[in-house]
């Protein structure tokens, strides 16, 4: 497909691009990229604090919550800033889709660079906190999770950039609709609540934000469970994924010749 062949035409690019909208990002603080480290990290160990230490949360098993917890909202945070920046990339980098002749294809990919490299350092420090705890992580587990990220936020967002250039208030809408998803995801709680009502849960544990987060989760508790009682939800979420990314080529490529008359 000939967005696939973009992506691998302009693969330098995009990681160069991406690379130095990380850097502008925070580049009238003294700090710099620093901060882009320490504000998701303070976050995600206030909430630890907070559920685990104030309100004594208990996690799905036996594993301490810490372990419990820090994958999954390491990985929301990921999919959290990802989606939202990837979908506000063409009307952030207006510029280049009006003065010059620049694949507009690869911008949100150019956002997607930036996000991973304070998504990536969040994984890792739950990595490193959970090893600590004696829980070792299952490293294909991680990969074949990061994979199913990156392909699936692709496919998403190649329909919310095109929408949320043609239609701006559509970007408040899916603002709310993240903070939303974040209470009804089990990332602060666990899906063995809805133990009760089995066809609720068996629809919760089969949307592609629980499959990610499920998925990170038990790269550090009990790995080889995961596919044996996803199996399901592994359907679901792929099958999902190539519908979205088949609808947002289509989208995208309609929509695109209307972006530099709307910005």
């Amino acid at each position: 497909m000939d967005f696939i062949k973009t992506i691998i035409q302009q693969r330098k690019l995009i990681f160069q691009l991406g690379k130095n909208e990380f850097r502008n990002k925070f580049a009238n603080t003294n700090l710099g990229a620093v901060w882009g480290f320490v504000q998701p990290f303070v976050f995600m160990i206030t909430y630890v604090i907070v559920f685990q230490f104030i309100l004594k949360t208990n996690s799905s098993g036996d594993s301490p919550y810490i372990v419990w917890f820090l994958p999954g909202m390491a990985m929301w945070l990921f999919l959290n800033d990802t989606i939202l920046t990837a979908s506000m990339s063409i009307r952030n980098y207006s510029y280049l889709v009006k003065k010059v002749i620049f694949p507009v294809d690869i911008i949100p990919l150019i956002s997607m660079v930036s996000s991973s490299v304070v998504g990536l350092f969040l994984i890792f420090v739950a990595i490193i906190v959970c090893t600590i705890m004696g829980f070792f992580p299952n490293l294909l587990l991680i990969l074949y999770i990061l994979l199913c990220f990156y392909l699936f936020v692709i496919s998403f967002t190649r329909i919310t950039s095109a929408i949320c250039t043609i239609i701006p208030d559509f970007s408040q809408l899916l603002n709310v609709v993240m903070q939303l998803l974040f209470w009804f995801t089990p990332i602060i709680w666990n899906l063995d609540m809805l133990k009760d009502h089995p066809t609720i849960c068996s629809v919760m544990k089969s949307l592609p934000f629980t499959y990610l987060i499920n998925g990170m989760r038990s790269a550090f508790i009990n790995p080889s469970a995961f596919f044996k009682e996803n199996w399901i939800a592994t359907i679901v979420f792929w099958v999902v994924t190539l519908i979205f990314f088949a609808w947002g080529n289509k989208l995208f490529k309609r929509s695109k010749k209307e972006f530099a008359d709307v910005l």
